[in-house]
């Protein structure tokens, strides 16, 4: 498959499930290391250079239920490329800024992804749509077996896996969940329940990660700790706090529904017909549109449209946009751009 066509498509955490209302998605992501080699920030270019080879090789051999992985070498590809990459969770900013040997192997429809000489030898991650920990911690150990099969992994029997990050070593897992909580926003109960989840071992952050802003009232939360608990442990305890935040956000939509019923009406329309009536949207406010859109579809106050709220938050932003037209575009040709998408989108 072309490299245009693996990276143009939407990945499969973008289906969104219609019948997870509040978590978009789950993730679990796993750091390794092979053994008796120096971490990624203490390779010289040429070892570097030797790693990858070595593993994008075993990447390319392995099967993940019956289908192979295709592996791009980062050096290969654009500034927009990797961007495009990183809108869609794929990568991470860290291996964007990153320069010398790295790569990222992808399954057909982006739910498996590892990456090579990030802050690890390698990152494998596996994302899906919805609330699916248990399906989405499954996969992530099948591809983590196919590529013990044949990599020499760094592992000490008293700490578990051994990670260029002390706060990875152990499991070296993290498992996510990417939740949308405009309700607690709207009625300032979102740093009250989010809060909270730092005293349970949990780390709250913007929609990408480490150092991002929660655009669109969408936060990440993942597990802080990997040493001294395992692999099930994590996904069983993330699991039960994904059922209390979803129920705290159901709770306030009810309650806005409840007691400002005409103010949330007119908030949900106004970003509807924004959307379908805008000839100029930036960035930031496009994804708080499509946040409130979202939230009136889910709640049966405004009619579904044909493309789902993932989808369009990934194809609205600026890697994605000039992506999919196939050329560079100013920021004010951008905000144009994307409004016609949105226009079409809703229409």
């Amino acid at each position: 498959m072309e490299r245009k066509q693996i990276l143009i498509k939407h990945s499969f955490w973008m289906k969104q499930q219609e019948d997870s209302p509040v978590v978009l998605s789950s993730r679990v992501r796993l750091a390794r290391n092979l053994d008796m080699l120096p971490f990624p920030h203490a390779l010289t270019q040429q070892e570097a250079k030797k790693i990858e080879k070595t593993i994008a090789e075993v990447l390319r051999e392995i099967e993940v239920e019956n289908e192979n992985l295709a592996y791009l070498s980062l050096t290969e590809l654009s500034t927009i490329e990797k961007q495009v990459l990183l809108e869609k969770h794929l990568i991470s900013s860290s291996l964007i800024k990153a320069v010398g040997s790295q790569g990222v192997a992808l399954a057909q429809d982006h739910r498996c992804a590892v990456m090579v000489n990030e802050e690890d030898h390698i990152r494998l991650q596996v994302l899906m749509p919805g609330d699916k920990l248990a399906e989405t911690f499954r996969l992530a150990n099948i591809l983590d077996d196919a590529l013990e099969d044949k990599l020499d992994f760094a592992y000490k029997e008293a700490l578990g896996y051994l990670t260029a990050c002390p706060t990875n070593v152990g499991t070296g897992m993290r498992a996510s969940i990417m939740v949308h909580l405009p309700a607690l926003a709207i009625t300032n109960q979102v740093q009250q329940v989010l809060g909270a989840l730092t005293h349970l071992g949990l780390a709250v952050r913007g929609i990408y990660g480490e150092g991002s802003q929660a655009h669109g009232h969408i936060f990440q939360v993942s597990n802080q700790i990997t040493l001294g608990k395992s692999e099930e442990d994590i996904v069983v305890h993330l699991k039960a706090v994904s059922s209390q935040i979803m129920e705290h956000e159901l709770q306030a939509r009810e309650a806005l529904r409840r007691e400002a019923n005409l103010s949330l009406e007119d908030k949900v329309w106004r970003a509807r017909g924004t959307l379908q009536n805008a000839h100029l949207l930036t960035s930031d406010e496009a994804i708080n549109l499509l946040s409130f859109d979202k939230m009136g579809t889910d709640m049966g106050i405004l009619p579904k449209t044909k493309q789902k709220f993932a989808a369009l938050l990934v194809d609205s932003h600026p890697g994605s946009l000039q992506y999919s037209l196939d050329r560079e575009l100013s920021p004010s040709q951008r905000d144009e751009q994307r409004a016609r998408l949105f226009r079409e989108a809703m229409s």
